[in-house]
């Protein structure tokens, strides 16, 4: 942890460390308690949310009253702020000149947030990935060894002691920019799990057994020809479209860069001839003034033109807002399920349990769905 301060997120003694995370999480433990402080850093806790604490200028405010150095968040609150306030107006009312870098992990950093958070913070908004099994950031870029040029929806490169390799379904090693599984070559770094408490064989199960040699990541992705690691969601958002797989991630990114888009989640739809086809649920930006027929056309072109016509994109639903777990991840294989009308439980992490019941009774009002309660038994 102490390593990590100084390398990842180039922190000295005295300077002031802001990660923007529920204390209850590994990464609270993590970097609001434990690193900051080997470190001989200050270290903020804040509870509350980026938006309505009053506004989307909390984190700004907060950054001007502590002289925040370096600020660690989950891409879901970058969206939040854009979506609030999406001109980014509100950072005028703040001198943030102490913040050196923004950096985001939890779950994928889509390029759109992430070009938008550059353009309206002047900072370097760096992404990076790992998980809580892992305790630190496998892919980084190392602001305090030797910063690299930063490369839209990427983690960079792995950090010492992860041999970072993308997998085929076989377990063999796949070339430049090709999409497969993550896995990470054993022996693990210091501060990886163990096992898990009580159930040893659980963990050789969910983690060992997968790939022969290796720590199997659960997240799918692909290294490009310099070698930077680009996560692209977890394997079971991979999607099968008559034949060809896609990743959901992929398509987000291109949803997400719609001008009226400010979050997105795309889910796979079982059909009948093709196996699966994409669907897409966008939160509108505050503000923004389209319908959802316009929107739907305009990004099924949209992903046509960047993907191509294999995607099969043809349906987007404008919803309130979407699930997330408290640590900010989009519950996109809950929403998978009901889309389905599969089975589905809502997670006890859940941050708002009315948020489920809501977006179903939105679809099953449209017809996109059947009737189906919460636990998946359909009228």
């Amino acid at each position: 942890l102490n390593y990590s301060m100084q390398a990842i997120y180039n922190m000295n003694p005295g300077d002031v460390f802001w990660a923007a995370s529920d204390v209850g999480w590994v990464v609270g433990h993590s970097y609001i308690v434990y690193a900051p402080l080997l470190r001989g850093c200050t270290t903020i806790v804040y509870e509350g949310k980026p938006v309505m604490t009053p506004d989307a200028g909390a984190f700004w405010r907060i950054t001007e009253e502590y002289g925040v150095k370096g600020l660690f968040s989950a891409p879901t609150a970058f969206r939040a702020i854009k979506k609030d306030d999406p001109e980014a107006a509100l950072i005028n009312n703040y001198d943030i000149s102490s913040l050196l870098t923004i950096f985001s992990a939890g779950e994928r950093l889509d390029p759109p947030t992430q070009e938008w958070m550059m353009e309206k913070t002047g900072k370097p908004v760096i992404d990076h990935w790992w998980q809580t099994e892992t305790g630190w950031g496998i892919t980084a870029n190392l602001q305090g060894v030797e910063p690299m040029p930063v490369k839209l929806g990427s983690s960079t490169m792995p950090t010492p002691g992860f041999n970072v390799q993308i997998l085929d379904e076989n377990g063999q090693v796949l070339g430049r920019n090709e999409q497969g599984f993550i896995a990470l070559k054993l022996p693990l770094p210091p501060s990886c799990l163990a096992t898990i408490w009580g159930d040893v064989e659980k963990f050789k199960s969910s983690y060992l057994q997968t790939f022969d040699g290796y720590y199997a990541s659960g997240d799918g992705g692909y290294i490009d020809e310099d070698g930077y690691v680009f996560v692209m969601g977890r394997v079971d958002d991979v999607m099968n479209v008559a034949g060809h797989r896609l990743s959901t991630g992929e398509m987000e990114e291109v949803v997400g860069g719609h001008p009226s888009v400010a979050e997105c989640a795309v889910i796979a739809r079982d059909d009948d001839l093709k196996g699966q086809v994409p669907m897409g649920l966008v939160v509108l930006k505050t503000g923004a003034d389209i319908d959802e027929e316009t929107l739907s056309k305009e990004l099924t072109q949209m992903i046509r033109s960047a993907i191509g016509a294999i995607a099969c994109y043809k349906e987007t639903h404008i919803v309130k807002r979407l699930p997330k777990t408290r640590s900010g991840k989009t519950l996109r294989k809950s929403l998978r399920q009901m889309v389905n009308g599969q089975p589905y439980v809502v997670p006890s992490t859940i941050d708002d349990v009315t948020i489920m019941p809501e977006i179903e009774a939105l679809l099953r009002e449209k017809g996109v769905i059947a009737n189906c309660s919460s636990v998946g038994k359909c009228d």
